[in-house]
């Protein structure tokens, strides 16, 4: 299990996330064409992005997973790592499928801008990083470009996240007066080259530092604290390496770093305990459901992080949501929309599971249904909208959709106790536009969104003669998800307060553990 390393990329949108990936995967053999993520053409747009808005703007809004090998040269010979890759959405209106995504990851990338520094989403998802302590590893990108200070980009990460930083490398000069990147552990340093000034491999083993960066660079080297593994593993200390995505500096020394400091598949949490990959039996959860990633064949793949034991294919498990065993006979690996099936998988792997509806974000998949990984919320949407048909004839397939995207967590669906029409929920707008883009490319149905009278929702727990009591004078506030949990649906923040002091034996919770 030392071989697998299973990790994410964090990032603001447009601080090269995507163009990152698409580097690392080339770097790592598993694509020989990278082209720039604004470039045209169904060849050369980026390989993670593969559905049809994603294309079309050049962003991400859905977590993809690659998995791809690479050989590493160590000390006790040459040594095979299998990476799985968890690519996830920069775009802060789908902050709720990140969030899951980081539940299955042992280690993440956090890219910041060399010209930026620490932006709002790249800090709210370290935060999220942070409440499972993931290890963290920094990449300060597009330093070909003019930029920020680094000592000043250092000093705003040690002090905005509370990390201790220690550069593993230094861009020789900056913008216009880039020269390089200096490896600190090797002392080399990557050049630009051709016309394009790319890194195209050649590193300057005897390199001489100009003066002009050469008290710079000494005083990186001197005034920041050694790497140090154990306090990197426990999210207390980052490394820092600089480089430039789009130019190729500073990626395969990224890969060589998360294969020699990022963690192992780690133990997971289950209730109280904690299920530790050594465990012999087959343990994992669904942290992603998606539908239709291949059009022609209408699937629905669930996505599982495997926790403990060798999974083999054909192999019974029985779903926590489901009760019943099934047989997986056609997991697989993927490479973007791109498979391949699994024969086998060991902890830390993400295999796609096909199925039609039986399992679900949140399911625990085990040998012996005895265990049930904790820690994947629902939200409460920030956007409360009705969904009206076109044409009204099409109300099954609205359902089905609905159903289906609900599943994914794309959005979230509310069916009123009183009143026919159904209520979509959203953390941000642009899930919003994606709703609709993807009910008419998927599914064939055009529908359009109105205002709802209501603001937020809230999940409501409580005895059922208190639950009772509460839907008889507010029948026409409540709502079923889709689980069947009674919701209600606030007009205001205002409103929630005042049935919270109002009803004290009741809980109106903002998320829900699935």
């Amino acid at each position: 299990m030392s071989n697998r390393r299973t990790f994410a990329i964090i990032s603001h949108p447009d601080a090269g996330k995507t163009t990152l990936t698409e580097k690392l995967l080339l770097q790592g053999g598993a694509i020989h064409l990278a082209g720039e993520v604004k470039a045209r053409g169904q060849a050369r747009r980026a390989r993670s992005d593969w559905m049809k808005i994603e294309q079309q703007r050049g962003i991400s809004v859905t977590s993809s997973v690659m998995t791809f090998e690479k050989e590493f040269e160590t000390d006790s010979g040459r040594e095979t790592i299998t990476f799985n890759l968890l690519d996830t959405p920069g775009h802060e209106d789908f902050s709720e499928d990140t969030y899951r995504t980081l539940t299955a990851v042992d280690s993440a990338i956090m890219v910041i801008d060399a010209a930026k520094g620490i932006e709002p989403q790249t800090r709210k998802l370290f935060e999220v990083c942070r409440l499972r302590s993931v290890p963290i590893i920094t990449f300060v990108n597009k330093v070909d470009r003019e930029g920020r200070e680094c000592f000043e980009l250092l000093d705003e990460v040690a002090d905005m996240l509370a990390l201790d930083v220690s550069p593993q490398s230094w861009p020789v000069g900056m913008g216009g007066r880039f020269e390089g990147i200096l490896d600190f552990a090797s002392g080399a340093i990557s050049r630009p080259e051709g016309p394009s000034k790319e890194y195209l491999g050649t590193r300057d083993e005897n390199a001489a530092i100009p003066d002009e960066f050469a008290e710079e660079i000494e005083l990186a080297q001197a005034g920041y604290p050694e790497f140090d593994l154990e306090a990197y593993r426990n999210g207390d200390l980052t490394p820092v390496y600089f480089g430039s995505a789009l130019k190729n500096f500073g990626v395969s020394e990224l890969i060589d770093a998360i294969a020699r400091f990022a963690p192992p598949p780690r133990p997971q949490p289950a209730g109280d305990e904690q299920i530790p990959p050594t465990r012999d039996e087959v343990t994992g959860f669904i942290f992603k459901v998606q539908a239709n990633m291949d059009p022609n064949h209408r699937d629905r793949i669930a996505f599982m992080r495997m926790v403990s034991g060798t999974f083999k294919r054909g192999m019974k498990l029985t779903p926590s949501g489901l009760g019943k065993p099934i047989a997986v006979h056609s997991p697989i690996l993927f490479f973007a929309q791109d498979r391949e099936l699994a024969d086998t998988a060991e902890a830390g792997d993400i295999i796609g599971i096909p199925n039609h509806g039986t399992l679900r974000v949140g399911d625990t998949l085990s040998e012996k249904n005895q265990l049930r990984f904790t820690g994947l919320p629902n939200f409460a949407p920030e956007i409360l909208r009705r969904v009206v048909l076109k044409d009204p004839t099409k109300t099954k397939q609205l359902r089905k959709a609905l159903d289906d995207l609900s599943e994914e967590g794309v959005i979230q669906v509310f069916y009123p106790e009183i009143g026919a029409q159904w209520i979509v929920g959203v953390v941000g707008q642009l899930q919003l536009e994606v709703l609709i883009s993807r009910l008419e490319a998927e599914y064939k149905v055009e529908a359009a969104l109105e205002a709802s009278p209501f603001a937020t929702a809230r999940w409501l727990k409580g005895a059922d003669a208190a639950l009772k009591g509460f839907a008889d004078f507010n029948r026409a506030n409540l709502a079923r998800d889709r689980d069947g949990d009674l919701v209600f649906m606030a007009k205001s923040p205002w409103d929630v307060s005042y049935q919270v002091e109002k009803n004290p034996e009741l809980t109106f919770s903002a998320t829900k553990e699935r």
